[in-house]
């Protein structure tokens, strides 16, 4: 793929930012979620305030440091406000965005490339991810690109010059720094160009053309490699604290947990948040013939597609502690893309397979499925914020000296105003979560609070259908799923009483007090 090609796109990235600015105009300001506020924006706070790499008011996790750097320039040019952050989360969405047209155009043709992108933006999680500062947005952006260039030049089927493995081996390289995890793809493709070297070693020039595509996709890992060294040599440890390793990696080697991690990746990639639509539509396609003259996906192009979501799908059953989909986020639009090019080649009006799998979508975004599910995964993170907004600010107007009970990652809102729920801190006593056995542990230290911020912290509506109910005891025990009391059950094992409460789309909040005296020792704090 020419170089001259790819800059001809950023004559459309103007359309593109501002399809997802005016389509996210509404939740610009607002202040940051989980983890925005546990680690990424801070992160980016530290280095932007002290230069410095290694996080100083968070733990450190040793992901890479290049969001942080991002952020932090930018910041320079919009001032440390969550809108502007917000602004250039949807820049990068955008950018991503127009790879996937990019991908989409270069395969199966403009229209073809027009309705994977639209898809792609308003599929419910990257529609939540295209204005939250993760990690995984940056990672998707610079993963998608480097597939661009990848599978643009294979599709040609001609031995191609340096240029398109150094661009590719280069923006996958920005993945990796971007979030660690995005090394899967690139080692996906590596394992890809091993088989193809393996089979086409006696065919002229290919041992050369594949050696030179290997070579592309292990240089990822020496940038990835030099910043653990780095980490190590400042903070003793490679892969961050021993309690995040052993949470997102060590814990995880357990047979029975990766089977059940299998299951839900597979759901995740074929039917969470009405994905199951096109999934329906695409197998139900395979069942027609193809028509005659319509343009399909290569086996050039299917089999590293297929390799990338098979590698990805099986990585991402081992690492990771949470089981958070936007971990697979650069996965949707080639799941999309494989569903698109079927439709195309079977239905003589595919377009209307496209709208009815865009309407889906959109239902998505704002109707919560009747299963568990991350609130960051549709607009409930919208609601879960509101309400927090809502009870830290009664809290800091009308008890702004208390000492209040609460969980991760309310006890954060409260303490650090850089993320925009309170401008003076507020002393917190905090619990893992509000659980039975959590709350009975408060119970035992009633002198260290006299007010509580309680929250729903995993979303599970009332499942009629009996989704997920067999799973919910090894869910329990390896991905710390949980019911919630309500907020009446804790006041009156606590001993107090709710003072406020308000819920919206599956999600609440409450205040309670407690009419006692709080420890003095603490007070003088």
């Amino acid at each position: 793929m020419r170089y001259a090609e790819l800059v001809r796109y950023r004559l459309l990235y103007p359309v593109f930012f501002a399809a997802v600015f005016l389509s996210h105009l509404t939740l610009l300001r607002l202040p940051y979620f989980w983890d925005e506020g546990g680690y990424y924006i801070p992160a980016a706070w530290d280095f932007f305030r002290t230069g410095s790499l290694i996080p100083q008011t968070t733990a450190t996790n040793a992901h890479p440091p290049l969001p942080s750097i991002l952020l932090a320039g930018w910041w320079h040019l919009s001032g440390f406000v969550p809108s502007g952050t917000r602004t250039f989360v949807c820049m990068v969405a955008a950018a991503a965005l127009l790879a996937v047209f990019g991908i989409g155009r270069r395969l199966l043709g403009t229209t073809a490339g027009a309705a994977l992108a639209v898809l792609t933006a308003i599929y419910p999680i990257w529609f939540a991810q295209s204005t939250l500062a993760h990690a995984d947005i940056f990672a998707a952006a610079f993963t998608l690109w480097g597939l661009l260039v990848y599978l643009g030049t294979v599709h040609d089927a001609k031995t191609c010059s340096w240029q398109p493995k150094v661009y590719a081996g280069v923006l996958f390289a920005f993945a990796a720094l971007s979030k660690e995890t995005s090394i899967v793809t690139p080692a996906a493709l590596g394992l890809w160009e091993i088989w193809l070297l393996l089979r086409e070693r006696r065919i002229a020039g290919a041992a050369r053309e594949h050696t030179g595509w290997l070579a592309a996709m292990v240089f990822p890992a020496l940038p990835l490699a030099a910043w653990y060294g780095y980490h190590y040599s400042r903070t003793g440890f490679v892969f961050g604290n021993p309690e995040f390793l052993r949470y997102n990696a060590t814990a995880n080697l357990d047979s029975y947990r990766i089977v059940l991690c299998l299951y839900h990746r597979f759901l995740h990639l074929t039917m969470h948040m009405n994905l199951f639509v096109p999934t329906v539509c695409t197998l139900a396609a395979l069942l027609l013939p193809a028509i005659a003259g319509r343009q399909r996906l290569h086996a050039r192009v299917v089999g590293p597609v297929l390799t990338i979501i098979g590698v990805n799908w099986i990585a991402f059953s081992i690492l990771g502690g949470a089981l958070l989909t936007r971990y697979l986020l650069p996965m949707y639009p080639l799941v999309l893309l494989l569903c698109v090019a079927e439709w195309q080649r079977r239905f003589f009006r595919w377009e209307w397979i496209a709208v009815l799998s865009a309407a889906g979508f959109l239902a998505g975004i704002w109707i919560n499925p009747p299963y568990a599910f991350a609130p960051e995964d549709n607009l409930t993170y919208r609601d879960m914020i509101v309400l927090h907004q809502r009870a830290v600010s009664l809290i800091a107007k009308k008890w702004p000296q208390a000492t209040v009970l609460t969980a991760w990652p309310a006890n954060a809102e409260l303490q650090r105003p850089e993320l925009g729920y309170i401008r003076k801190p507020v002393r917190v006593f905090t619990i893992r979560n509000f659980s039975f056995d959590e709350v009975q542990k408060a119970v035992a230290d009633p002198g260290e609070y006299d007010t509580a911020l309680v929250f729903s912290t995993k979303i599970a509506p009332h499942n009629w259908l009996g989704l997920g109910r067999s799973n919910q005891q090894p869910d329990a025990k390896y991905f710390d799923f949980h019911e919630d009391m309500h907020p009446e059950e804790m006041a009156a094992m606590l001993h107090g009483e709710v003072v406020w409460e308000q819920s919206q789309h599956g999600e609440w909040a409450a205040v309670l007090r407690f009419p006692r005296i709080v420890n003095a020792v603490e007070r003088l704090r």
